[in-house]
């Protein structure tokens, strides 16, 4: 593995590292705009079909269901430029060197002094790890991008999830598509066994799904968790499935032990289960072969 990372020097593998960390400070965007983006389109198309409606039937739209706003405001991932969310100063750029502006700041804000949550250089960190790791096991070349690019989108589902408990589509179906291709042009495994591990990904939870729902008449998941395995089976193949489903399991499990223990309350209480999925399929795709040999 180190041979693999240090195959173009140390010069190279700090880049690599600077290019996850870079990409890591994007996700930090990624993260917390998307969603917004999401809700205010939501809205919007509600609020369009609506009036439509009220339209139609000669009668005013009901008044909660009116267009916002805010809807109205550019709002992307580019555009405000970044600032801080108490005072709405602008962030300089020495201000947003990844992990070392916030230690040089001692994770405040340089202007009003509010303090900056450290999940924003842990995503960072993070993201430039896994990118390292990715590099030291498959090396330099155009599957480690892609491989690379797929961990990537894998992390901002993971803290998208975890906030929102929602696994956009536009995140999920992209993923399934990078995952086959993937294995179309740089196979990790046979490309039928891809399609099988997609089609088995998705139907086994959603199998879980529709059986808890009938038993209990509660739903015990999303759909988008479905299409994240989908996902995880189109790359790592469908012989690993079972492993990727029993990891994610227990870091569910065990992160729900860690929280009683920290005195939150967690009977009852929703879970996003897309993070522990994620987690299950990125070391799925580092170990496959000895996980493959654990289920053998």
């Amino acid at each position: 593995m180190i041979e693999n990372l240090l195959s173009y020097g140390w010069l190279i593998a700090f880049f690599a590292l600077w290019v996850g960390l870079s990409v890591g400070s994007f996700l930090n965007v990624v993260i917390y705009r998307f969603p917004i983006m999401l809700e205010r389109a939501w809205r919007a198309d509600f609020a369009e079909i609506e009036a439509a409606t009220a339209e139609r039937d000669g009668r005013e739209p009901p008044a909660d269901v009116e267009p916002d706003s805010t809807a109205e405001e550019r709002f992307n991932l580019s555009f405000p430029n970044s600032h801080c969310p108490a005072c709405d100063t602008p962030i300089r750029a020495w201000q947003n060197i990844p992990i070392v502006s916030w230690l040089l700041l001692r994770g405040k804000c340089a202007a009003c002094g509010v303090s900056i949550s450290a999940r924003y250089p842990a995503v960072e960190l993070l993201t430039g790890v896994l990118t390292l790791v990715v590099v030291a096991v498959f090396g330099y070349g155009w599957l480690t991008l892609g491989l690379a690019i797929y961990t990537w989108i894998l992390i901002a589902a993971t803290f998208i999830d975890a906030d929102t408990q929602l696994l956009p589509d536009q995140l999920t179906l992209p993923l399934l598509w990078l995952a086959l291709l993937i294995n179309l042009s740089f196979p990790i495994v046979p490309l039928a066994d891809a399609v099988v591990g997609a089609m088995a990904g998705y139907l086994s939870l959603w199998t879980i799904y529709w059986l808890f729902k009938l038993v209990t008449g509660k739903e015990g998941m999303g759909y988008g968790d479905f299409k994240l395995l989908a996902a995880i089976g189109a790359l790592v193949g469908w012989q690993v499935l079972p492993a990727v489903v029993l990891i994610a399991s227990i870091a569910g499990l065990l992160f729900a032990i860690i929280r009683a223990l920290l005195g939150e309350k967690v009977a009852g209480q929703p879970m996003a289960f897309g993070p522990f999925l994620a987690v299950g399929g990125w070391v799925a795709l580092i170990a496959r072969d000895n996980l493959l040999g654990l289920l053998s």
